[in-house]
């Protein structure tokens, strides 16, 4: 330091400058489902394991050959399409469909803390250094599950409950079902179901705590699919996109599933595709295809380019029948599109055909901004880490922002966006809040959309007669 004494020469080494900005790898694939004869030393149950695109390794999720269950046929898939990293989490085949689901659904070890089934994505990051942002369940998210509560009446509200410390419980044959109570001035006034699970034929609701008195029925009926709604919660934590499996059944049961959902996460394909497996052609679901050509194209082009209108390979063609007609807006593909269900085109190949996902919002209509904005968010909050509990000062706060704005500019150079910038908030930053540690940065951008509908206005005119004159 310049104030002891020193007779001689020193070196101080100023750390202070912006930090370049790298983009978080966007096309890893999550996939989850069931190979009971898989090595499983290789594949041990419930744990993440990541395969780095290749056959030899997904090939111990098999070791008879005898293709069971679903991962072997959704690593083919998705490998038919570019050798993409993938994290496979196997989950144990049940005694039936409902003890599988249940396998799929998970939760969290209540003996050794544990990540279990779908929720087991969650622990990749720690275990294997990725976070998948690609997430798929092929033969689990195509059911619309029947006997899913899908209410609880309140019969008698009882007295003397507190609203911490209540807990609804629902018993019965099924699986999953979850609800909390709504307390007003020591009544349950009402019960909110928070998970309807499934498989019921009959419930049963206690409600206990504090208070004595109160009653309530459960009524049962056809729910979202389980496997789906559990992978909402793991993909809004890890902003990653679930490509879910449409019922495979009719344009009206498609229409139905997607109506399930609001969320620019789940994107919607329907319906399955045929495929030639051991000599003979079979039906499978799309979903881990799709995932593996969303992977090929940010390995390709970038993830800010839409999946749609790229040939999908391995397959030979699908269940039902999609026709379609360039610029015929009655076809069945269009149809589809319209209500937000992706599908698949026979057009100079096998073509998926779809850009919006399930949202509300028509913010985030299309899979490519919801991606995009995504992968921004993320790269930016990752590489900050050097940020946190740093002295904030005028240098700091130039070093943040130019640091982003770098960022932005590369990424606009690329395509990734039109254009964006970076900026301290001036209102925000306040002496108030910077005395208790709270810096703010404000930052846009506006991605690239797709071309999904284009026009040409057609005339028909005289004016060119006079050139043969």
């Amino acid at each position: 330091m310049p104030e002891q004494f020193l007779h001689g020469v020193e070196v101080v080494e100023i750390d202070n400058g912006p930090r370049p900005i790298r983009t978080v790898k966007s096309s890893i694939i999550g996939v989850v489902g069931t190979a009971p004869e898989a090595d499983a030393a290789a594949f041990p149950l419930d744990t993440p394991v990541l395969v780095a695109g290749s056959r030899q390794e997904a090939a111990k999720l098999d070791t008879t050959g005898d293709g069971k269950g679903t991962l072997p046929a959704a690593l083919e898939g998705i490998f038919d399409q570019i050798g993409a990293m993938v994290v496979v989490v196997r989950v144990a085949e049940g005694s039936d469909a409902d003890e599988t689901m249940a396998n799929l659904l998970g939760g969290v070890n209540g003996t050794t803390g544990a990540y279990e089934g779908v929720h087991a994505l969650l622990s990749a990051r720690t275990a294997l250094g990725v976070v998948p942002r690609i997430l798929c369940a092929p033969g689990f998210t195509h059911q619309r599950t029947t006997g899913g509560v899908t209410g609880v009446a309140v019969g008698a509200g009882g007295s003397g409950y507190a609203a911490t410390g209540t807990t609804v419980t629902i018993t019965g044959d099924g699986v999953g079902a979850e609800a909390k109570a709504v307390i007003t001035a020591g009544a349950v006034t009402g019960v909110t179901v928070t998970k309807p699970g499934f498989g019921y034929t009959s419930a049963t609701v206690t409600i206990s705590g504090s208070g004595t008195g109160a009653t309530a029925t459960a009524s049962l009926g056809t729910v979202a699919n389980p496997v789906v709604a559990e992978l909402l919660g793991i993909a809004e934590r890890t902003r990653a996109v679930i490509i879910a499996d449409g019922p495979n059944a009719t344009d009206a049961a498609a229409i139905a599933y997607r109506g399930d959902w609001g969320s620019p996460r789940v994107f919607v394909v329907d319906p399955w595709a045929k495929v030639v497996r051991g000599g003979a052609v079979v039906d499978e679901p799309l979903s881990a295809r799709v995932a593996g050509l969303i992977a090929k194209m940010d390995n390709d082009r970038g993830f800010w380019w839409s999946p749609s209108n790229q040939v999908i390979n391995g397959i030979v063609g699908t269940v039902r029948a999609v026709d379609f007609t360039l610029g015929d807006a009655n076809c069945r593909a269009n149809y589809l599109n319209e209500r937000e269900v992706a599908t698949v085109i026979r057009e100079d190949g096998f073509r998926l055909w779809g850009n919006r996902t399930c949202a509300a919002d028509p913010k985030w209509a299309f899979l490519s901004v919801r991606r995009t904005a995504d992968l921004i968010n993320d790269s930016l909050q990752r590489a900050h880490l050097w940020a946190v509990d740093r002295n904030i000062t005028g240098t700091y706060l130039q070093d943040v922002t130019e640091g982003v704005n770098a960022y932005l500019r590369s990424l606009k150079a690329q395509g990734a966006i039109l254009g964006g910038r970076c900026w301290p908030d001036p209102d925000l930053n306040s002496p108030a809040n910077i005395t208790q540690g709270k810096v703010f940065f404000n930052f846009d951008f506006t991605p690239p959309y797709p071309a999904e509908h284009i026009t040409f206005r057609s005339q028909l005119v005289n004016d060119y007669i006079a050139e043969i004159l």
